[in-house]
């Protein structure tokens, strides 16, 4: 139903991406790193309201202020999506935001391509 594809990384930019103990050992094998420099390295503690026992670490971004750390700013695409979290391979579950808000505007604009997206994956 959603082309993620077309997205500039709306769910990346998420304040909170919570990230499993099992999702960290992913990032530390696909890194070659040990658990502990990985968790040093992409995450910070999590808590109850987070959803996870970590969550990633963000960097700056021109779009959206702060986004995942693993997030190509140029090509607007994961650079880790063999590795990704959980959360991130299950998304979205139920509704899109992104998807949303373009067709609501597009519908409230009566215009098809109203909001047209220019970012290649």
């Amino acid at each position: 139903m959603y082309n993620c594809s077309k997205c500039p990384g709306y769910c990346c930019s998420y304040h909170v991406i919570p990230v499993t103990r099992r999702d960290l050992e992913r990032l530390a094998k696909h890194f070659k790193l040990t658990f502990s420099r990985a968790k040093a390295k992409f995450v910070t503690k999590g808590d109850e309201k987070d959803g996870g026992e970590f969550k990633m670490r963000r960097k700056a971004d021109d779009h959206f202020g702060r986004i995942c750390r693993f997030f190509d700013s140029e090509k607007r695409c994961c650079t880790v999506y063999e590795a990704r979290p959980a959360i991130c391979r299950d998304y979205p579950v139920g509704r899109c935001g992104y998807y949303d808000f373009l067709a609501n505007e597009r519908r409230t604009q009566e215009d098809p391509d109203h909001v047209a997206l220019t970012w290649n994956a």
